[in-house]
Parts: structure tokens; sequence; C-alpha cells
């Protein structure tokens, strides 16, 4: 066989990369946000490789690749398997589940969680049996565990070519919601469903318990070429406490308008949150315990201004309607209720995040909202 090299047009999905003695490693967060002190929590959670893969053109016979794949494991649990998808020409080739590899051992029992990586073996992936022919491989990295790109491998008199361009791009920010630690496996998760639905070249910005409106994520928005932007925004600035409504209305003002300071024209989806269940009418912070997602009842903090659910997609919708008002026409809102409501409340898999059935729901319920804001309605 023969190496690929993992150029830019090869891996998609990324947003910055580092090539160290171990191999490439992989990141959803921009380079520059490393200088300034991002919390750990964003780091790790922007190293694993939601809506990352690998994307090339060839009539190769078989595919392989070294990897490390660092799984999560919380501290009293076991550690989460992590699934590679194969796509050739568009259809669903191989779901290979992996056991093995690095460890990331997260303990929510510290303020904050603590992260450990205990170290794991490589391991060698190998798709054989392909069709003969050209033919479009796209592998989806798995959206739970931190990557390192050890080598990329074809068949040695095979022939290998980025794919060609066309596809319209999307660049899509979120919480764990869009993130989707639940799913199955990497194009389970709802971003990935309506990705492939549409042909869109996805990035996907969904960081876990760290959607706060942080300034260097806005400017990594708005550097971006993507045709379409969506921001599923709210419930971590809830599930934190980070911010009364007296801050989040700013932040989200000034957020935008360093989108649109340099993206004057492109459509932006702004999506509250989905169902949020225990937090739909109690603020955060939330906590997980003994029966998932918990929160406790203060209401000094929400004659305080303390969000919740329904408060933060109340806010939201008024903060578009007047920047509509004002003049951007191309910024829509969509109540996050319109993917997930309380109706689907038994699709939470912790009374918050939906399980993979209900990533799926998602996906599906998206697809059409997303082509509208790509036909300009």
């Amino acid at each position: 066989m023969r190496n690929l090299d993992p150029t830019d047009d090869l891996v998609r999905g990324v947003v910055s990369r580092a090539r160290t003695s171990e191999g490439l490693r992989l990141s959803r967060l921009p380079a520059a946000a490393e200088g300034r002190d991002p919390d750990p929590q964003l780091v790790l959670t922007a190293s694993m490789a939601a809506g990352m893969r690998l994307r090339v053109d060839s009539d190769t016979r078989a595919l392989e690749l070294d990897v490390e794949a660092a799984g999560l494991r919380y501290v009293g649990g076991e550690r989460r398997t992590v699934a590679f998808d194969l796509f050739v020409d568009d259809r669903l080739f191989e779901r290979r589940v992996v056991s093995e590899g690095p460890t990331l051992l997260v303990d929510f029992g510290s303020s904050p969680p603590g992260v450990i990586q205990e170290a794991g073996p490589t391991t060698r992936l190998r798709f054989e049996g392909l069709p003969p022919g050209p033919k479009r491989l796209e592998l989806w990295l798995p959206q739970n565990a931190a990557i390192t790109l050890k080598a990329l491998r074809i068949d040695a008199e095979a022939t290998a070519s980025p794919p060609s361009p066309g596809r319209r791009s999307w660049l899509h920010y979120g919480s764990s919601i869009s993130h989707g630690k639940e799913a199955d496996g990497p194009s389970d998760c709802w971003p990935a469903i309506v990705a492939r639905a549409l042909d869109l070249d996805l990035t996907s910005l969904g960081y876990s318990g760290n959607c706060l409106l942080e300034g260097f994520v806005a400017q990594a928005l708005a550097r971006s070429d993507a045709d379409i932007l969506t921001l599923e925004i709210g419930v971590n600035v809830v599930s934190s406490d980070a911010m009364r409504e007296r801050a989040f209305i700013p932040a989200v003002h000034t957020f935008l308008d360093i989108i649109r300071d340099a993206r004057p024209d492109v459509p932006i989806l702004v999506i509250s949150p989905l169902y949020a269940g225990v937090l739909e009418n109690h603020p955060g912070p939330a906590r997980r315990g003994a029966r998932g997602i918990e929160a406790v009842s203060r209401p000094a903090g929400l004659a305080e201004g303390a969000l919740t659910g329904a408060s933060t997609r109340h806010v939201l919708e008024g903060l578009v309607e007047r920047r509509r008002a004002g003049g951007d026409r191309r910024l829509h809102y969509r109540d996050g209720r319109a993917l997930l409501g309380e109706a689907d409340a038994g699709l939470l898999v912790d009374g918050l995040h939906p399980s993979d059935i209900g990533q799926k729901l998602i996906g599906r319920r998206a697809t059409p909202i997303v082509d509208r804001l790509l036909s300009g309605d």
C-alpha cells in the first residue's frame, strides 16, 4: 500500500491541526484561541472529531488508517466505544466500532471537571472489499474521541485525488446537542444527517458544554467562507449559569456584530434552545446526578435575571426581530422546539441530551429548515 498525505483537501470539518511526533492532531478550535487560555473543557471537546471526515476519490479496493482515538470514560463508568463510518458514493459501507485506544478520564466530581489522558494503543483500521473502479470515499471520524492521525493508505497502484469542488459549505455552532456524543456513530449526529441529505461541506463547532459565545469563535465564523451559518445557542449559558439576561443580550449582539462586520450578506440562522428538560423553567447551574442532569429551584435567581430555557427563547426571538427590523433581513430565527419539543422528552437520555433516535429525529426536522436557508427563503 502507499501513504496519502492528509491535506486540507482530504480532511474536512477541521478548524486547526498540529503536526507532532505522535502524528497529526485535529481540532475544531481556532489555533489563535490556544494562546488565550481557553477553558480546558473547551479544548477537550474541540479535540473531538464531530463532523470531521476524510474524503478522497479513488479506485482503491482497500483503505487503511492508523489512528489514536482517545475515547471518553467518566469516573465510575466504563470507557465509551467509538465508531468510524465509511461511506462509498454516499452510501454507508461499514461502521467500525473500536474499544481500544487512549482514554480521556473525566471527573465530574471536581470543579471544574478534571481530565486525565491515559495511554493506549494505536488502532489500525482496514476496510477491504471496496467496489472496483473510481468512487468517492468518505470516512467519518468518531464524534466522541480526540483524534491523532498516524497514517492513511490506499492500494499501491490506486489513484487518489481530492473530491471535485462545488459543494456548498455550512458552518454550524452549537452545544452538546449539536456535538452529538450520544449518537451511535458520527454520521448519526444531527448536523451530519443534514449535511449528507443536502450534500453540504460541514464544519461542526458543536462544543459540548461550551457554547458560550466566545469572541474567538465569532471571529472564526467571520473568517470562514461558508455559504450559510447556523447558531444553536443559549442552553449552555443556562446550564452553566454563565450570564444573566443583562449580559446575555449584548453578548449575542456582539457575537453577531463580529460576523456581520466581515460577512454582511451571509445567511445566519439563530436556533434557540431545543426542549431543555429540567432547564425549561429552572436556571442553572446544572449538575450530573444519580438521575441524570439536575437543577435546583432558585426563585431568587429568576427574579435577578437568571436565564432558563424558556426565557432564553423569548430573549433570542426578540433580539432577532429587532435586528431584522433594523435592516438585517438575512438573519433568521427558529424556535429550537421545532427540532425537539416537549412531546419528545422521552428521547432525552438524561433529561437534557437527545439519544441516538433523538439525534436522527432532529436531523430529519432540521433538513428542510437548513434547505430553506440555502435557498434564501
